[in-house]
């Protein structure tokens, strides 16, 4: 054939280039390793010149995890459009489990964390911050999904840089009690949601129990009370990644916690309550030795591996909801 040269050399670096795509897709699919919340608090407050205070600690945690998700090998790649980031599902997916977490903790920085009262002025970095990070997740340009994120990482800077500072005076964190019990109480919900979709991998029949608890209550428009729920067997693995990346997050974050709100748990007695939900979180990090996640049913030969993530999520969850009665208590 006319060409035929060109075309075995044109298919020839057509396969080269699949095959390179293969070996950055896996190395790319790597979670990253954990970070020292301390140690990132230290090495943030030494370049602002800052030294640490009540609330360094949990700043740093947001911060350091929105850095690892920008910075980590491959990039964020959420929104990735060119291989072999568009081949990608699984880190993609634990991408967003710690962006909404991120998320999370945003928003309680900025309406209880920041502000002594319900009355009083939300932080001007924060305010700027928050929406950043709640910008949508996979937009490639006009505004890149990463441009945004930086931006909103560069108010959570400045506002670490006004606490870190001994002689300003108009950046705060209260670690108070109230306070961490709203941030848990966001945290709860979110844990719930991701056990009820873990657990619908093998498909459940479930009862209606919306409007258990109050004999007035009503809903917009019915419901059956008797359904079946379960996960669409190829976003199984979505789930998965999902939750693992949320617990990553979460680990940091409580961490973080028990170094700033370390009187608050000592004085509720409740320190160890917070230590054994990040050790149920941690176990969520083990690693998969399996090609693939599988979804084995019931007590058949194959293991669920969503399953067993929505086990130790359910307990880290029902201790969040221990903790924050005992953050409650006088």
């Amino acid at each position: 054939m006319p060409g035929g040269g060109i075309l075995r050399w044109l298919g020839g670096l057509l396969a080269l280039y699949l095959l390179i795509c293969v070996g950055v897709g896996i190395y790319w699919s790597m979670a990253p390793e954990p970070f020292d919340v301390r140690e990132r608090a230290s090495l943030y407050a030494s370049e602002e010149n800052g030294q640490l205070v009540t609330g360094s600690v949990t700043t740093a945690a947001l911060m350091g995890v929105m850095d690892t998700l920008l910075e980590k090998p491959g990039g964020y790649l959420h929104n990735d459009i060119f291989p072999p980031g568009l081949w990608l599902d699984n880190i993609p997916n634990w991408e967003y489990g710690a962006l909404i977490q991120s998320r999370d903790l945003a928003r309680a920085l900025r309406e209880v964390f920041s502000r002594s009262q319900s009355q009083s002025t939300e932080d001007k970095d924060l305010a700027l911050a928050e929406p950043r990070f709640n910008f949508q997740s996979d937009s490639w340009m006009l505004p890149a999904t990463e441009s945004e994120y930086k931006a909103g990482l560069a108010y959570t800077r400045s506002y670490f840089h006004r606490v870190s500072d001994p002689g300003v005076t108009d950046g705060q964190f209260y670690a108070r009690a109230d306070n961490l019990r709203y941030w848990l109480t966001i945290v709860d919900t979110r844990l719930g949601s991701l056990s009820q979709r873990l657990t619908a991998s093998v498909g459940q029949r479930r009862i209606n129990t919306d409007l258990a608890g109050d004999s007035v209550a009503s809903q917009s428009t019915g419901t059956p009370g008797d359904m079946i729920v379960k996960t669409p067997w190829n976003e199984i693995d979505d789930v998965f990644f999902e939750a693992r990346g949320a617990s990553w997050a979460l680990i940091h974050f409580l961490k973080a916690a028990e170094v700033d709100f370390a009187d608050v748990l000592e004085k509720k007695n409740a320190t160890v309550s917070l230590q054994q939900i990040i050790r149920e979180l941690e176990a969520t990090q083990e690693t998969v030795w399996s090609p693939m996640i599988l979804n084995g049913t019931g007590f058949g030969f194959l293991a669920n591996h969503s399953l067993v993530m929505a086990s130790y999520i359910s307990r880290a969850n029902a201790a969040i909801i221990d903790l924050r009665d005992l953050l409650a208590q006088g």
